[in-house]
């Protein structure tokens, strides 16, 4: 009796097995709301996502994203044999046309965008890509919920003390131009591959996993050469420091990983990605990724070092110390040899130590004296950073901001996709192609074409601006090329013959119709 009454008291207060009770359906109540309240991560990603999105969708066309938008426009116009992305010649063997650019260029075809369109539009895919990578990473270092909320916080403001903007670099300034970039996209897909890596490392996985891990290898080679260089020394480390157990069966799969990688990237047919490791042409452009600018562009990452040397510490093959050893190597080989190219690693070298401290300052026991230092630090250069950062992207004296560009719609409205204009200024060749125009000589170096055409074409340019040119010389060059339009700087005097038709009301820039007309 006495155990009847009891069962009937319980279930009178929600807790048989019926739960009818008033306190049962609140307790089932918060725990459906606990189920569905999103994580911290999830609501700082959101934040991120539209904050870099909206950002990056205000900027004007700047830097490269011109040249990815031409090649699109290229892919969308023929997609088997497109025309060079930046001069009207065939584009055999360019390395702008990537699995990713290939795709977008289709996607224009199918919807009757424009290349620039479709490629503003795909930030938001990229934001998503590198949000969603930071989390996988993160989450194989550590199983604690607000790791990668201190990770993607480390990743954005863990730079300098002066704001860093290049292909490849993910701090907010930097990422209001390159969010659209193929290489953000190889960024957070090294991401994902690496927690893939991870997992087949100390778990084993079928075959599929290993081949797909392959895939991803040779997408991030294809699209972004020199971001794959970390990519695969992040996978040698996660290999070498997590790999469960080593036996036939464990290197076979290694070895379908390595072969489907080198498969996939010969097979491409666009261009021969491999033919690119001995090029040197636009080493010169980056010697300014090193130099007096390692401290002022990449200092504040040091703050993670005292992680990585604990983890080193506890672990002497932890991967993150492994890679950042080989990102170093790598660092240190571009200065050394002169092949300044490879300072593009530098954006990956930050990785180790970011994650390491991200790590750190979110592990249990946060009262030990040396994690306390640790935060307080953390804190201190985040604070630093987010000040940096926030000075880029909005003007506050005397902080460095990033210039933004002057807009060519001005000059695009009159020239028509395919029509080659003569310009020798660094900006409006770099943005023009974002419209579709061809250029005489491109903004950068295309290693697909002959040294001798590259060095022919800008010389023809410098000819053709030069003081002393003569009308007849002008039109000669402006022949050569099928050139009809000439954009100027304000100095510049009008080629004999010449039309203004625009002015920019904000560089006081010309476009001047040339008289020469494109005959083939």
């Amino acid at each position: 009796m006495a155990g009847v009454l009891t069962a009937a008291a319980r279930e009178g207060r929600g807790e048989g097995p019926g739960g009818n009770g008033t306190a049962g359906r609140w307790r089932d109540a918060a725990g459906r709301w606990r189920s569905l309240r999103p994580g911290p991560y999830a609501v700082t990603a959101t934040l991120f996502f539209a904050l870099v999105t909206v950002l990056a969708w205000r900027n004007p066309v700047i830097s490269d994203f011109g040249q990815h938008a031409s090649a699109i426009e290229r892919i969308k116009a023929d997609p088997l044999h497109p025309a060079n992305p930046l001069v009207d010649l065939p584009g055999d063997g360019s390395p702008y046309y990537s699995p990713l650019i290939v795709a977008l260029g289709l996607l224009a075809r199918a919807t009757g965008l424009a290349g620039r369109e479709v490629l503003r539009g795909w930030g938001a895919v990229n934001a998503a890509v590198l949000a969603a990578g930071v989390a996988a990473f993160a989450r194989t270092l550590s199983r604690r919920r607000w790791t990668p909320v201190a990770a993607l916080a480390a990743m954005m403001l863990l730079w300098g003390v002066r704001p860093a903007a290049w292909s490849g670099f993910l701090n907010p300034g930097a990422l209001t131009r390159n969010l659209t970039f193929p290489s953000t996209f190889a960024f957070g897909l090294t991401l994902l591959t690496w927690a893939l890596t991870a997992r087949a490392a100390r778990a084993r996985r079928g075959f599929g996993t290993h081949a797909a891990i392959g895939v991803l290898t040779a997408l991030i080679l294809l699209i972004h050469p020199i971001t794959s260089i970390g990519a695969a020394a992040g996978i040698a480390a996660l290999v070498a420091g997590w790999q469960h157990r080593w036996d036939r069966a464990a290197l076979a799969r290694w070895a379908v990983t390595v072969t489907v990688a080198v498969a996939v990237a010969v097979l491409w047919p666009y261009y021969d990605v491999f033919a690119l490791a001995g090029d040197t042409t636009v080493d010169k452009f980056h010697k300014q990724l090193y130099g007096r600018r390692l401290l002022t562009w990449y200092g504040l990452g040091v703050v993670g070092l005292p992680a990585l040397a604990a983890r080193w510490r506890r672990h002497r093959l932890d991967p993150l110390v492994l890679l950042f050893a080989a990102d170093v190597a790598i660092a240190a080989y571009g200065w050394f040899s002169g092949r300044y190219t490879y300072g593009r690693i530098f954006g990956l070298l930050l990785v180790p130590p970011q994650f390491a401290l991200a790590v750190e300052v979110t592990a249990r026991r946060p009262w030990r004296t040396r994690r306390t230092v640790t935060a307080w630090v953390a804190g201190a250069a985040a604070g630093v950073g987010l000040v940096v950062q926030l000075g880029s992207i909005v003007p506050l004296p005397p902080l460095q901001h990033l210039v933004t560009w002057p807009e060519y719609g001005w000059a695009a409205r009159h020239i028509r996709p395919g029509e080659v204009v003569l310009s020798n200024d660094y900006r409006a060749t770099h943005v023009l192609p974002a419209y579709g125009a061809f250029l005489v000589s491109g903004a950068w170096p295309d290693p697909s074409l002959p040294v001798a055409v590259r060095n022919r074409r800008a010389h023809d340019v410098r000819v053709y601006f030069s003081r002393h040119a003569s009308a007849g010389v002008q039109h000669l060059v402006a022949a050569r090329y099928h050139a009809r339009w000439a954009l100027l700087d304000r100095g510049q005097p009008v080629p004999s013959g010449g039309r203004t038709v625009a002015v920019s009301p904000v560089t006081g820039e010309r476009l001047v119709r040339l008289a020469v007309p494109p005959g083939r």
